[in-house]
């Protein structure tokens, strides 16, 4: 059975850093992509950031130059480093991967999801 589990969600001030990690279990996705997608109260989930391969990311222009994903694939784990958080970044924040590997951003793609982590930037 496969699982992803979140954490280091939090509260922050605007302007300050949080890294949000997933650990998958169940199945070993060194090739295929993970993401980030987040979901804000009243709002549709939407992409964050993705990455395949360990190497090619793709980012949401509103997080570009301000969110790092990165995984490291011998723990099976995708982490997600937010910088210069603002307000509009709240949101809970679920990690997703793929059981095979497709470049894209849209969610239905995603096959596996985690409960989420509620990350708040306050101003």
């Amino acid at each position: 059975q496969v699982q992803l589990v979140e954490s280091g969600g939090g509260l922050v001030q605007a302007g300050g850093s949080l890294r949000v990690s997933c650990v998958a279990s169940g199945r070993t996705f060194s090739s295929t992509g993970m993401g980030w997608f987040r979901q804000a109260p009243g709002k549709e989930r939407e992409f964050v950031a993705a990455i395949w391969d360990g190497i090619m990311t793709r980012y949401a222009d509103s997080v570009k130059g301000r969110f790092t994903i990165t995984r490291d694939n011998a723990k099976n784990t995708v982490y997600l480093q937010m910088n210069s958080l603002k307000p509009e970044d709240t949101a809970v924040y679920y990690c997703a991967a793929q059981s095979r590997t497709v470049y894209t951003t849209n969610y239905n793609a995603y096959d596996y999801w985690g409960q989420g982590t509620q990350v708040t930037v306050s101003s």
